[in-house]
């Protein structure tokens, strides 16, 4: 006789490992997950509706940095970009620039969040609140240079609002070596310590194949081994000019996502010294003619991967149409095959090793 047994497991929308309301549902032989169960939808906020309805297209930009509060500045700019592509006028290579500097530092913090709460769900208290105030130095230079915390407000159609002096560029060199020299020992911890990282290897496996599968994206694609980032293709910002590198690793685990995020947080630092020290004279804002006629579809990457906006317009001062499509969206169902075969425990760091954003798709 069998003492196998099958039950019905819920996680979320509600739960201590879990920041975001998304629910799912896991069916478990013994404590064995053998099918899982997923629902976004406890939160729709109309963003989308209201850009089409309540907005003229220039204000969009501070709409949609609304999206999320981790990843604001790519959302505004994968947006203006869109529009940019309908209007008559050209970026100065000083405000790409500049909107590259802000997309890296936020991908840096981005990725210390979610490490932080990587460290939270092992039991490492301490070093979850290392890493968090650590963030406050990228935190920091964030509002120096755009005048906000968190909805920067910075990316406007032709350019960006501000331009940073001298001293604000002192204070990026002071503030991203420290950075480095801290992610630099966050590296030891997560390469040398069991019980914070190693003895999730093998743990919330995806492999290469099941990566091109479900169409995985960002850093839990590139942890399998998966050559893909839109820096390393997109025509809108000068990537090759500042020194990226993909980050890739070949466990397709926990552990591999964390030390993709940690290489990827290294090369945005040496992105942001070669923007401040490499800087383009000119101005910040451009001037563009018109208003947007006709279709756009733009790609950037956010922390979390592939961040997408189409628009559309007809020439007037309210458009069409305005679809967003995100990268947790995008990733869901990558994420419900990793739980398959794990064990219930493990759930919530496999959770916090995807790092989902639900602000991001409950749009």
């Amino acid at each position: 006789m069998s003492n196998k047994k099958i039950i019905n497991i819920p996680l979320g929308a509600q739960h201590i490992s879990l920041l975001e309301p998304v629910k799912f549902r896991f069916s478990c032989e013994n404590e064995t997950i053998i099918g899982v169960e997923s629902d976004v939808g406890f939160v729709h906020r109309g963003i989308e509706k209201a850009c089409v309805t309540k907005f003229k297209y220039d204000a969009i930009p501070y709409v949609v940095a609304r999206v999320c509060g981790l990843c604001a500045i790519t959302h505004s700019l994968c947006y203006t970009t869109a529009v940019e592509n309908l209007l008559d006028g050209e970026v100065s290579r000083k405000a790409k620039y500049l909107r590259m500097l802000m997309v890296e530092l936020d991908r840096i913090h981005s990725h210390m969040l979610c490490l932080s709460h990587t460290c939270e769900n092992a039991g490492f208290e301490a070093m979850f609140m290392q890493i968090m105030g650590d963030r406050e130095y990228v935190m920091s230079l964030q509002e120096k240079i755009t005048g906000n915390r968190v909805q920067f407000d910075y990316v406007t159609i032709g350019g960006v609002n501000r331009d940073i002096s001298s001293e604000i560029i002192k204070d990026i060199k002071t503030n991203l070596a420290i950075v480095k020299e801290k992610v630099n020992s966050y590296i030891d911890e997560f390469s040398s310590n069991w019980s914070l990282s190693l003895k999730f290897q093998g743990i919330g496996l995806l492999s290469l194949e099941e990566a091109y599968s479900y169409n995985a994206i960002g850093p839990l694609a590139r942890a399998t081994g998966l050559a893909t980032d839109v820096r390393s293709e997109t025509e809108y910002l000068p990537y090759k000019e500042i020194g990226y590198e993909m980050q890739t690793a070949h466990s397709g685990d926990i552990h591999g996502r964390n030390m993709v995020r940690l290489a990827e947080i290294l090369n945005s630092i040496q992105m942001c010294e070669n923007i401040v020290d490499g800087l383009p004279d000119g101005e910040i804002l451009s001037k563009f003619k018109g208003k947007p006629n006709g279709e756009s579809l733009v790609r950037l990457e956010a922390p979390r991967g592939e961040l997408m906006y189409y628009i559309k317009g007809d020439g007037n001062a309210m458009l069409n149409r305005v679809r967003i499509k995100t990268p947790t969206f995008a990733c869901i169902p990558a994420f419900m095959e990793v739980f398959k075969g794990a064990n219930y425990g493990d759930a919530p760091a496999i959770l916090a090793s995807f790092d989902p954003c639900l602000s991001c798709t409950a749009k």
